[in-house]
């Protein structure tokens, strides 16, 4: 009932402060609901969805779902799940996705260098 409520009063890039924090948090409530099929449909088109989906992917553990959107060109998904790789201690596997993703992402090149440790 909360998402029906709050997306009725919600707009992305509204001049609104309210109604664009309103979609805030209508993308978190779709998460914290597990409601990942309408949180993927929106991140189609929707750079706030597609972050929310990303964190909510790696607050479940779900790696491989991270790994298949960062192959699908997702950069966000790829940056989320080096991450992650990182701060557990896979530096090899995190290089490894790098270089099997987006060789030329030095981005995220340096989120290895800044973000791992041997």
């Amino acid at each position: 009932m909360a998402i029906a409520l709050v997306s009725a009063h919600a707009e992305c890039f509204s001049d609104d402060p309210d109604m664009h924090d309103n979609h805030l948090w209508h993308m978190d409530l779709l998460a914290r609901a597990e409601r990942i099929p309408e949180l993927t449909e929106r991140a189609l088109t929707d750079n706030h969805a597609r972050r929310r989906l990303n964190r909510s992917l790696r607050e479940r553990g779900m790696e491989a779902a991270l790994r298949d959107r960062a192959e699908d060109g997702d950069r966000g998904a790829l940056y989320v799940l080096v991450r992650l790789m990182c701060e557990t201690g896979r530096v090899l596997e995190a290089q490894k996705v790098v270089q099997d993703i987006d060789p030329e992402d030095q981005y995220a090149r340096q989120v290895v260098a800044r973000h791992c440790r041997a």
